[in-house]
């Protein structure tokens, strides 16, 4: 009995042991087989982090080659020479920078200032507060779509349980900045639920948020806009008519300056030279009417020019009589004188039918430009007979004179459909001062004042500042026309008569 048992617990312990044996050997291989996944899994996060990491650095390499490769210069740099002569090379090159700058300020920001200054506004200015500016705008898409379960129990209690996650925020991404003398142009790419129309209607608070004047959206494409930002305004000063040579070009014609600092130049033959000026009285209209003339002055010598007058104030126009070949001041008179364009018109158009398609401008079919001040005057405040006959004559005018060279620019306060009731005739619209907010999108169209042509808001003292928008232009377009004094429209006149030099207009 206790030789059985002696045996029975030999056996039992041996095979314990040979368990105990066999755990032992199948514990060293899963633990050969745990380090060797750990150390493959370690191996596999560090190449994954490695590749990752490049692919971040290529990244930025692509898409910010200039910051990125001078970051890895400025370290080469550093690492190879040592940093004080990185300091020494700094210091040179930021004198000699600042010299460049002062001896020629044009070619300065031509090649240089120019790209610093477009770095400088992204990395410090934009790319870290604009996405705050465009939140705040509502110029972002929250993700609110936070589900909502609902239990009801058998006694009828309902138990609602949210999802607590934070909703995601998207915002628009900073594609490029170009920052030039007075504006900044900000190319952003839209983010799905955001079109560009929602950055016109934001475009004032924009504005307020970069704390500048102006703020003004183009759109590049279906989901690329640019948000320029005005940080100086070149037109606060008048702009002076420089002194013009013998040399001219009636499809383009100096007028004044831009907002970009550029010249502005209008069409007065052509496609869209029929314009229509709008604004208050003292906004300028003058200037926007004597501007051209002044430059297009040896034409009108020439005879390849052949200015009409049509003026119901007898006033403006009669201070320089002599430039027109024909001056109206009443209805009647006014009448006579488009009776007159259009009877020319069609002759012009019976001589050239089948031959040409724009008449060539020459002494013998000169382009006749009709200059209407105070255009509503006369069709609205007047006789309805005399009223519709005006308002035929300069339909006609302006739907078939452009080829035959006849052209028409008028003037006017009260920009309604009532008062000018061919305004949609005239391809080319200005909108300077007005007195209204609506005014601006009867000139300038619909949306006009959400993308920035703020008429309404342009100071008294700003004579000739006002927006244009017509044919080649996406978006309307600050200008400043050039101030033509008193001393300037004199000159004129004795150089258009014979008896002066243009020279001493200037």
């Amino acid at each position: 009995m206790n030789a059985h048992l002696i045996g029975v617990l030999f056996l039992g312990a041996v095979g314990l042991a040979v368990v105990v044996w066999v755990l032992h050997k199948i514990g060293h291989v899963l633990a050969s087989v745990a380090e060797a996944l750990a150390a493959a899994a370690v191996v596999f996060l560090a190449l994954w982090w490695l590749v990752k990491g490049l692919g971040w650095v290529v990244r930025e390499i692509v898409t910010h080659p200039r910051t990125s490769l001078g970051v890895l210069a400025l370290a080469a740099w550093v690492y190879w020479v040592g940093w004080p002569s990185l300091v020494i090379a700094t210091v040179a090159t930021t004198a000699a920078l600042l010299a460049w700058r002062r001896c020629h300020l044009v070619s300065f920001d031509q090649w240089a200032g120019q790209l610093l200054r477009s770095w400088w506004q992204r990395w410090m200015v934009y790319v870290p507060k604009l996405p705050g500016w465009l939140h705040a705008c509502g110029l972002s898409v929250r993700d609110d779509t936070i589900p909502v379960d609902v239990t009801v129990s058998l006694v009828g209690r309902k138990k609602i349980v949210r999802d607590r996650r934070n909703p995601t925020v998207r915002l628009p991404r900073v594609r490029g900045v170009k920052s030039g003398p007075s504006w900044d142009e900000v190319r952003v790419e839209l983010v799905p639920g955001l079109k560009p129309e929602d950055f016109d209607e934001a475009a004032r608070a924009l504005a307020s948020a970069r704390k500048v004047s102006r703020c003004q959206v183009r759109e590049i494409s279906p989901n690329v806009v640019s948000i320029d930002f005005q940080r100086r305004d070149l037109l606060a000063a008048p702009v002076p008519v420089p002194a013009l040579g013998e040399s001219f070009d009636v499809r383009h014609v100096w007028a004044g300056r831009t907002e970009y600092g550029q010249d502005w130049h209008v069409p007065l033959h052509g496609s869209g030279s029929h314009t229509l000026t709008a604004g208050a009285s003292g906004a300028g209209k003058n200037s926007i009417m004597w501007c051209p003339l002044v430059s297009i002055a040896p034409a009108i010598r020439d005879g390849l020019v052949r200015v009409s007058g049509i003026d119901p104030k007898g006033m403006e126009l009669a201070y320089g009589r002599g430039i027109f070949h024909r001056n109206a001041v009443t209805a009647r008179d006014a009448l006579a004188l488009l009776d007159d364009l259009v009877a020319a018109m069609d002759q012009r158009k019976a001589e050239f039918a089948g031959r040409v398609r724009t008449v060539p401008i020459s002494q013998e079919h000169p382009l006749e430009l009709l200059e209407f001040d105070e255009i509503g005057a006369l069709t609205r405040y007047t006789d309805r007979k005399t009223r519709d006959a005006i308002v035929e004559k300069v339909a006609l005018l302006t739907t078939q004179g452009r080829a035959l060279g006849f052209t028409v620019r008028g003037y006017v306060q009260e920009p309604t459909k009532e008062t000018v009731p061919v305004r949609e005739l005239f391809p080319r619209r200005i909108c300077l001062r007005v007195t209204a907010k609506s005014h601006v999108g009867m000139v300038l169209g619909d949306q006009a004042y959400e993308r920035g042509a703020w008429a309404n808001r342009i100071e008294e003292s700003a004579a000739g500042v006002g927006y244009v928008w017509g044919e080649g232009l996406r978006e309307p377009l600050r200008v400043r026309a050039g101030w033509v004094p008193d001393k300037t429209v004199k000159a004129l006149e004795a150089f258009v008569t014979g008896g002066g030099v243009l020279g001493v207009a200037a």
